[in-house]
């Protein structure tokens, strides 16, 4: 009975983790000219701990992360890509 309530405790856990609502940030980078470089940007995004998803525009020179923001935040994620060689800033509400 014990081994079961811990169990049970445990897979609660597990789910109240799982339902922490994940954060979305827009940022503006520069000097984005071609396919190669969302892939560099992606990379740099994905060794982040908390990133979940990364939409990167060439065009529209924009990246789109989906993040928890329990593990990192937007400034910290600008960073990433300016130091990937894409100044970046975090694009604000209305922009």
């Amino acid at each position: 009975m014990h081994k079961w309530i811990l169990a049970l405790v445990a897979a609660l856990s597990v789910g109240a983790a799982l339902a922490t609502p994940a954060t979305v940030v827009m940022l503006d980078a520069e000097n984005m000219t071609c396919p190669a470089c969302g892939i560099t940007i992606r990379k740099a995004l994905e060794k982040m701990p908390g990133v979940a998803d990364v939409k990167v525009d060439t065009r529209a020179e924009t990246v789109t992360v989906t993040f928890e923001s329990s593990q990192t935040d937007a400034a910290g994620i600008a960073r990433a890509v300016t130091e990937a060689g894409f100044p970046a800033k975090v694009r604000t509400r209305g922009e």
